[in-house]
């Protein structure tokens, strides 16, 4: 059966504002408790700026239905580390991990930036369309998708273990506790379910 939705790369910074828009709805600042550990929120926002930087170095993922955008997965080269200053600490860190006992510096891989799903579409598939499409389109780039997960979302913590992400390493900042986790697209990976999601940064 064909999925209702149009799931692809961003083709024109115009559409950069509409993932904005969905951000928005999702922050902790716009959700009750009880919505956040049910449903899953994403926990940085962006800006148009960001996201245009982002774009330059590696188009994200978004997914449409009737012409609206209800989806998103944000991609994240390394080279995104000297963007934004914000970064600094989650690629200083990485630059300490190792994945199979290979330090990740002499490995190839990026970072998901964040994941949401609209409320309304959520449990739909879209969650592992959004991941399959990151791989269709770089995993000739990239062996390896690295993300944050705060320990908190629970849904999106199954969720991203669905896929086939592996704990590297588990941490503490200002903010809260994170896990770092990896998808080896060597690897096949499993059905998932839907999620707004939490890919840190």
């Amino acid at each position: 059966m064909a999925s209702p939705y149009d799931v692809t790369s961003v083709r024109s910074p115009t559409e950069l504002p509409r993932i904005l828009d969905l951000q928005r709805k999702n922050l902790p600042k716009a959700i009750s408790t009880d919505e956040m550990r049910a449903q899953g929120f994403v926990t940085v926002e962006h800006d148009v700026s960001a996201l245009e930087r982002m774009h330059a170095l590696a188009p994200s993922i978004i997914a449409s239905h009737e012409g609206e955008l209800v989806g998103y997965a944000l991609t994240m080269p390394r080279e995104c580390r000297a963007l934004m200053p914000l970064l600094v600490p989650m690629f200083d860190l990485l630059d300490t991990l190792e994945y199979q006992g290979r330090p990740l510096t002499e490995q190839r891989f990026y970072v998901m930036g964040q994941v949401c799903i609209d409320k309304a579409h959520r449990g739909k598939g879209l969650f592992e369309q959004l991941y399959d499409k990151h791989r269709e389109l770089y995993r000739e780039r990239f062996d390896l998708l690295v993300t944050e997960v705060s320990t908190r979302n629970t849904r999106s913590m199954r969720a991203h273990e669905r896929v086939g992400f592996k704990p590297l390493h588990t941490y503490r900042d200002a903010t809260d506790e994170w896990a770092v986790v990896a998808w080896d697209w060597s690897e096949p990976s499993g059905p998932t379910q839907n999620v707004p999601g939490e890919a840190r940064r």
